[in-house]
Parts: C-alpha cells; structure tokens; sequence
C-alpha cells in the first residue's frame, strides 16, 4: 500500500509549532474541560471495542438505525479510514468529489482507481450529471464532504439526494463525512438516514469543540459497520474510555447549549471574515461552517507564496490551497477565539497592504 503524502499536514508540521495564531485551524475553539466530569473511572479498554452497545443505540437513533449499524471510532479521520477499507478492494472504483479533505481521496486511491469530479468555481456547485457520468460498473463507492472543506459549500438537499439515487441505482454506497454538518442553522438529514446505501461519518470535533476526545464514529448498513469494526481491530481497536465519557455528556442535555453556543460564534465570526474579506478586495463563496476559501491577493502568485509570506512575516498559519488543488486560493479558519481571530485578520491584513 503506498499512499501520497498528507501535504496539509506537512506544511501545519513546518510551520504551527512555532506561529503564534494558527488560522488555519478548520473547527470550532476548543471547550475547556472543566465543563464536564473528566473521571472516567477505570482507564481500561472500551468493551465491546466498537463502542457501549447503549451509546450506540443512542447514536444509531439518530439515523434511523440500530446500534449495530453504528461504530465508535477515534476520530471521523479514523471513520472515513475505516470505510474505506471495509468497502474497496483493488479492481474497484471510487467517485470523489472535489476539493477536499486529502484523506478523502488519498485513502482510496492507495486502495483503488479513483474519478475526482470537481466543484465548480467559484460558487463551488457540484453537477450531479458529472458524477453520473463518471461511474463505471465497478464503482463501489461516492464520496463526499457537506459542508464541504476548504469551500464551505453546503450542497442542497436535492443535491445530497440525488447522489444517493445515483449510488442506489449503481449498487453502490454513498459516504458524506458529516463533521461540519451541526454547524448549520438547519441542518440537512444525515446521508445515513436515506436508506441501505447511505454511510455518515462524524465526531465531536468540528461542530462541538471538543478536538481533543478523539471521538467519533461510522452510522451505515450492518455490512459496513462489521467490516469497520474488523479493520479497527487493526487500528485503534476500541475508542478512548475517556472520549466516550464526555462524548455521553457532550450528546446528552448539554447538547443543545454547546451547539447554539458554537452556532453563535460561527454567526459573528463568519460576518467579521466576510467584512475583512471585502476591505482587502478577495472574494470567497459564502461559506456554512467555519471554513472559507479565499482568493489568493494580488501581487502573490500563488497559495503557498502568499500563506508562506503571512507566516514568516507575522506568525500566522493559513492553509494554501494547493493542498486542495487550487493554488490561486487558501484557506482560512475562523472558529478559534475571537480575540485570536481579530489579531489573525489585523496581521494578515498588514502583509497585503504591504504588497499593494
């Protein structure tokens, strides 16, 4: 198995140590822990290793399904993995919409061949004609991010549907990572609600705050889900004990409080981004989350120049878009305090002007 390697993560390695505001960051800011109990008891493996069957049912509720159609993983990055190689195998085919997290599509092009169908610029819509055209018999598997990273495009429901009809038609599956999904105002139902060939993967990362958990997990069809579970033997083998405390206590009667709460914070610093973004002529897609794809400013030739030059210069770490294939545009993250973001905006801004 040889796989390309994680640019995004390269380049936050290079450089995040050492920054003073990271602005690259793709979720909401981190909650403090002293607003759960934090005493698991005794630190031992989670057994069943796939999650606590009642945890599960819990979950699994929430698409419409059993607690053994839903795994406990570390993390969607380990969900999105663990799909992946309970489902593809070499001779088979994956449709990937694009851009996107690189795990998305790096995974299963070290497993199979893969079809990238991008979104279009610069309103990031998806033609659903296009991926019809690109499936072949041996396709396997869609996949897609909604809302999406880096652009923050939130597809449509008709759109999500008839994708879904796509993969049904072709006897395939159709897996939405799912982590930004909470962060809507009205969220859309989860893929996995739709029926035998929906996956959705999520966690408590993006959406609520709480990165360092660890804790996330795969709702799909049974098949799916045994699969997953015998490649997480492999992998994790059972999910934080810790994580799956605080995760009962984050999905339970404090849910709704920290989704407004974080809900809220998106709302204001999405509106403090947007009007940054005019004062220095860039323009981006009006993104849902916390993730924006800006256009890279004059008198830079690409991302990388650009996010390289904020960097050294001031001590902020931006995300390049050649790492999503786009090296006219970049990333920035806007879920991290308020007073981090207004210092962020105010030396990003110092190195355009510097450059006009």
């Amino acid at each position: 198995m040889e796989i390309a390697p994680f640019g995004l993560e390269r380049w936050f390695d290079e450089y995040e140590h050492d920054a003073e505001i990271m602005l690259a960051e793709s979720g909401i800011r981190s909650l403090e822990a002293n607003r759960f109990d934090t005493d698991p008891g005794e630190l031992g493996y989670v057994i069943p290793t796939d999650g606590d069957p009642e945890f599960r049912a819990e979950i699994a509720a929430r698409y419409g399904r059993d607690a053994e159609e839903v795994c406990f993983t570390c993390g969607t990055q380990e969900a999105n993995y663990l799909v992946f190689r309970s489902l593809l195998e070499p001779g088979d085919h994956t449709v990937v919409v694009t851009p996107t997290y690189q795990a998305l599509s790096a995974v299963p092009e070290s497993i199979c061949d893969v079809s990238r169908v991008s979104l279009s610029v610069p309103d990031w819509g998806l033609d659903v004609d296009t991926v019809a055209e690109a499936i072949r018999p041996e396709t396997r598997l869609l996949v897609l991010n909604n809302p999406n990273n880096p652009t923050g495009r939130y597809h449509s429901k008709e759109t999500v549907e008839a994708l879904y009809e796509l993969a049904e038609e072709n006897d395939a599956y159709l897996l939405c990572d799912e982590v930004y999904r909470l962060l809507c105002e009205d969220p859309l139902p989860p893929v996995a609600s739709m029926g035998e060939h929906g996956i959705s993967t999520a966690s408590l990362t993006k959406a609520y705050g709480l990165a360092g958990l660890r804790f996330g997990w795969i709702a799909g069809p049974e098949e799916v889900i045994e699969g997953a579970v015998r490649w997480k033997d492999y992998t994790t083998i059972s999910p934080s004990v810790f994580g799956q405390h605080v995760a009962r206590q984050a999905l339970g009667e404090r849910e709704g409080a920290i989704l407004a709460e974080n809900r809220e914070l998106a709302r204001e610093h999405h509106d403090m981004v947007a009007e940054w973004i005019d004062e220095h002529g860039l323009e981006w897609h009006d993104p849902v989350g916390v993730n924006g794809f800006v256009t890279v400013p004059d008198g830079f030739d690409s991302g990388k120049e650009f996010c390289r030059a904020v960097v050294e210069a001031e001590g902020v770490v931006l995300a390049p878009g050649e790492f999503f294939g786009f090296e006219d545009y970049f990333r920035i993250g806007f879920g991290l305090p308020t007073a981090e973001l207004e210092e962020g905006l105010t030396r990003v801004g110092r190195v355009i002007e510097d450059h006009e």
